[in-house]
């Protein structure tokens, strides 16, 4: 038996991309799928949001884009990240995919979108070169789309005054963030990745942005055990009951992409809310129970009102963290594919 299962909604995936699309006012949608999929699945996202009419993907890695490219060989493929050697231009030339300038450097041969730092202060141009007949786009990058409109609106001007006059190339800096809030940030793609599963790039409840989460992770309760005062469970003696307490094991741990620091947060337990208590570990966590419940109860970790938003606040971080430290890997969990 599973020690936990991932169920991922390919029709809520759809979903949020047509809820992406209407949000993008008329510009493409570009589906941003890094980090296998935000810890979600990479292809089986892809081919989603491409069924719902996503025009292009986007990653962070070439290894990336050729696993992307190996199970879609006519998909247009963005490598944000670029490529940093010959040897993988050339790889990336082979397999027709897009890579990102960040230095100005542009090979050919190759589509090449321009990157231009508007105030991100990372990777990216301090101004714009000549383009080449290679270079398709032109596109910077949000510092605080979530959080702080007159920083983002700066970015914005910086960028329009920038790209003025480069109609023909295609022009993108809005973020799921952006995308959502932000209509003058559109100009002619939008890379949306969070959004995309469901999870509010703002840290609140999906549902007042439209969205819908795709994923539900479960497991079940292996132990019911009773602590008499004086007693504690998991490391560290970090709960100790002060009263007669009925408390459930589940085996699902930080290896699994539960966190240490999700102690606190709430799951259900036979569809009742349950807070987890005591030291997260391994491969065990534990929840309080009102009163003995039989081994084998389901336990939902994520989904049925659960949200990740929930989880990252309780872990002080954000719900992209949580979700790419999820474990669908065999041997640790079942992975399901449903279209609802």
């Amino acid at each position: 038996m599973e020690r936990s299962s991932f169920t991922l909604d390919l029709g809520a995936i759809r979903r949020n991309a047509a809820t992406l699309l209407r949000a993008a006012g008329g510009a493409d949608l570009w589906a941003v799928v890094k980090a296998e999929g935000y810890g979600h699945g990479a292809v089986d996202v892809s081919k989603a949001a491409l069924d719902a009419g996503a025009a292009a993907l986007c990653v962070a890695t070439l290894p990336e884009a050729l696993h992307l490219r190996a199970a879609l060989r006519n998909a247009r493929i963005i490598v944000l990240g670029g490529a940093v050697s010959d040897r993988e231009v050339g790889e990336a030339r082979v397999a027709r995919l897009e890579l990102v300038s960040a230095d100005g450097r542009v090979p050919e041969g190759v589509r090449v979108h321009l990157n231009l730092d508007t105030g991100m202060g990372r990777w990216g141009l301090t101004e714009l070169p000549s383009a080449t007949r290679d270079v398709v786009g032109v596109m910077s990058h949000f510092a605080s789309a979530e959080s702080d409109p007159e920083f983002t609106h700066l970015q914005v001007e910086r960028f329009r005054e920038a790209t003025a006059g480069l109609d023909s190339l295609a022009r993108h800096i809005a973020n799921s963030a952006a995308t959502l809030r932000y209509a003058e940030t559109r100009f002619d793609a939008v890379r949306c990745g969070i959004a995309l599963y469901g999870i509010s790039p703002f840290g609140g409840d999906p549902a007042e942005e439209g969205l819908e989460p795709a994923l539900k992770w479960e497991s079940y309760v292996a132990l019911v055990k009773r602590l008499e005062p004086g007693e504690s469970t998991g490391y560290g003696r970090r709960f100790v009951a002060d009263r007669p307490t009925w408390i459930g094991i589940v085996p699902v741990g930080y290896a699994d992409g539960f966190r240490r620091d999700m102690t606190g947060t709430d799951v259900l337990v036979d569809g009742v809310r349950r807070q987890v208590v005591g030291t997260v570990s391994m491969d065990a966590l534990a929840v309080v129970l009102d009163g003995e419940v039989a081994a084998g109860a389901p336990v939902t970790l994520v989904g049925d009102g659960v949200l990740i938003e929930e989880h990252a606040r309780i872990a002080d971080t954000i719900g992209y963290e949580i979700a790419v430290g999820l474990n669908m890997r065999p041997g640790r969990a079942r992975r399901v594919l449903i279209d609802g």
